[in-house]
């Protein structure tokens, strides 16, 4: 007689399923669904690494490229060589550091140092920079579009004036390129030597205003001794930095005099001040306002600009450029407009020599 297992029998009369049936049932749902889980879960895991690869393979491919500061430099001093300066002229590497996306390179090229730029990635220069705050500012003066577009109009006697930064090397080079036309025109035309209201040429970290100082240097020469300034910038665009005292002393100028309208220059337009109080700056510079008037009248912007009978006047920085330009502005030419004068352009910064045609020509400080 075969033995039966008795059945749990529930009140209702329905059968209750053994415990042991129970947790057997329970565990195989709990298994499928566990293997549901994971294979679920790895199609995620697999998907956010491929996606995590492809993220890192789209930026290697695309990462923005840093040459180091050893090839900037190397690259700055070949292009400034090889394109902006006289064969042969010596170009140091002062500083490279980093200014945003850029390298900021000051080179030394004549004894004057001059800021210039590169990208990261090697493959654009800057000569210059161009400070917005102080753009902006020139740009508020409505007859500033206008300027660049008026012809030169002409009269018996020519204004010249040239606004520079004294220690602006792109001023310098167009500065050295102009004294043989001063010399050839002589009384022919009225030239006036001034400042752009803001200086980019010191160093506040070291309380050094070596323009502001030589600004109101040459300033004051032309305004008390004007016969004595071609010799006495002949002489400063040669030697530089350093020679000031022995460069007024050639040129017979009255070095306690300069001394005294210096100072009081410095006390009537807040140079001192101003050098002072950086919140006068524009952007990152001090202010100069001997020649703020004009400035604002011509629309000025950086060094060097030129300037004749009231209208921004476009020349090559050499003789011979320069003196064609400005006699295209007299009524009845003189004599002396048939000259032939170099038509090599000096090289920018202090010292003699020429620089290339290719680039410098355009090149300016603060413009």
């Amino acid at each position: 007689m075969t033995e039966e297992k008795n059945t749990p029998i529930s009140e209702g009369g329905a059968k209750v399923e053994e415990p042991e049936k129970v947790a057997a049932v329970h565990h195989h749902r709990k298994k499928r669904f566990e293997l549901k889980r994971s294979g679920k879960g790895g199609l995620i895991i697999a998907i956010i690494a491929l996606i995590i690869v492809g993220a890192a393979a789209y930026y290697i491919k695309n990462r923005p490229i840093d040459i180091g500061s050893a090839a900037a430099k190397k690259d700055v001093v070949d292009f400034v060589s090889g394109n902006l300066v006289q064969p042969g002229t010596k170009v140091d590497v002062k500083n490279v550091s980093k200014a945003g996306s850029l390298y900021k390179v000051t080179i030394t090229v004549g004894g004057q140092d001059i800021d210039t730029y590169i990208t990261q990635d090697g493959k654009t220069f800057f000569p210059n920079a161009m400070d917005i705050a102080a753009a902006a500012q020139n740009q508020s003066n409505p007859e500033q579009a206008a300027q660049a577009q008026q012809p030169v109009p002409k009269s018996d006697v020519p204004d010249v004036k040239l606004f520079v930064m004294s220690y602006c090397p792109y001023g310098t080079q167009m500065e050295k390129g102009l004294l043989p036309v001063l010399d050839a025109l002589g009384s022919k035309i009225k030239f006036t030597l001034e400042f752009v209201d803001y200086s980019m040429h010191n160093d506040k970290s070291k309380n050094d205003r070596k323009e502001l100082d030589e600004n109101l240097r040459q300033y004051c020469i032309e305004k008390n001794q004007p016969q004595k300034l071609d010799a006495y910038l002949a002489c400063f665009l040669e030697k530089g930095q350093g020679n000031e005292a022995s460069c007024m002393a050639s040129a017979g100028i009255n070095a306690a005099q300069v001394s005294s309208c210096a100072a009081q220059t410095d006390n009537q337009y807040d140079v001192t001040k101003d050098w002072n109080d950086q919140s006068t700056w524009v952007g990152q510079f001090p202010p100069f306002n001997v020649n703020k008037d004009d400035n604002v009248k011509y629309g000025v912007q950086g060094s060097p600009t030129l300037v004749i009978n009231g209208v921004q006047a476009q020349a090559n920085r050499d003789p011979e450029s320069l003196l064609k330009t400005i006699c295209g502005a007299f009524n009845n030419q003189p004599a002396a407009c048939s000259k032939t004068l170099s038509s090599t352009s000096p090289s920018p910064g202090f010292g003699g020599g020429s620089g290339s045609s290719s680039g410098s020509g355009s090149a300016s400080c603060g413009n």
